[in-house]
Order: C-alpha cells, then sequence, then structure tokens
C-alpha cells in the first residue's frame, strides 16, 4: 500500500506543473494527485494524493515541467 501511494504520489509531483501561475499548478496538482490516490487508495488515497499533488505544484516553477496554458485560461472553455 506505502508503495502504490509513493508512486502516485511521485507520478503526481512529475505532472503537478501545470499552467504558468502557483495557484493553477497547485490546483492542477491536488486534481490529479486526488484522482490518482483514489483509484490506488480509495478516500484516504485521495486526500493524501491532493495534499501531495498541491504541495508538488506550489513547489515548482513555471519552467520545470511546461505543459501549456491551463484550460481555464482559454475564453472558448466558458462558452
Amino acid at each position: 500500500m506505502i508503495r502504490k501511494v509513493m508512486a502516485v504520489g511521485a507520478f503526481t509531483v512529475l505532472l503537478a506543473a501545470c499552467g504558468t501561475a502557483e495557484q493553477d499548478r497547485a490546483l492542477s496538482g491536488a486534481g490529479m494527485g486526488a484522482a490518482g490516490g483514489a483509484l490506488v487508495g480509495g478516500p484516504v488515497g485521495a486526500l493524501a494524493g491532493a495534499g501531495i499533488g498541491a504541495a508538488g505544484g506550489a513547489v515548482t516553477e513555471p519552467s520545470d515541467v511546461q505543459l501549456g496554458e491551463p484550460v481555464w485560461d482559454d475564453p472558448s472553455f466558458w462558452d
């Protein structure tokens, strides 16, 4: 179980830097971490994954991993 949580955490940290603003990276990291954690460990895994993902997104710089602008910054997203 611990290995699964660690693997999800590592994967989340690698992908947590989606977006250019710190808030974008933290939110996307939390979302991905929660989703991955829920698959591996249910509700407890989701909480752990969200925390790890948010922290990973908050501490990374946009130049560390740049996957483009967040989708919600595109005006056509809200149409």
